[in-house]
């Protein structure tokens, strides 16, 4: 898997977990940035780190996923923000879903031949 391809994606997938995050709380998306930047930080390093690492498809997801979630967490505690019990376990839930997602359809479309 190419990084910059790789990286991409997650850029993408993290945006959209912070645009459904703002719209699901009623928040304006023009300060979508805002919401998005600790984790956005965090993907970049999460995706460096697991390309340099070269291992499976699904272990390249949890490393990007967990250094996504526990460096982006921590970023928005650090700038000052909140992160109720709540928005970790839901954060967790859906970067999972997008992070090794991803990885993991298309590791199967590679596998049936399409």
């Amino acid at each position: 898997m190419r990084i910059l391809r790789a990286l991409t994606y997650d850029i993408v997938l993290v945006f959209l977990f912070a645009a459904i995050g703002r719209v699901s709380h009623g928040e304006d998306l023009s300060r979508i940035g805002a919401t998005a930047w600790p984790f956005l930080m965090a993907t970049i390093v999460g995706s460096l780190v697991a390309s340099w690492r070269q291992g499976a498809w699904w272990v390249q997801g949890l490393t990007v996923w967990a250094i996504t979630v526990v460096g982006g967490i921590v970023l928005r505690l650090v700038s000052g923000d909140t992160a109720a019990p709540t928005f970790i376990l839901i954060t967790t839930a859906v970067l999972a879903l997008f992070l090794i997602g991803w990885r993991a359809l298309l590791r199967k479309r590679i596998a049936a031949g399409d």
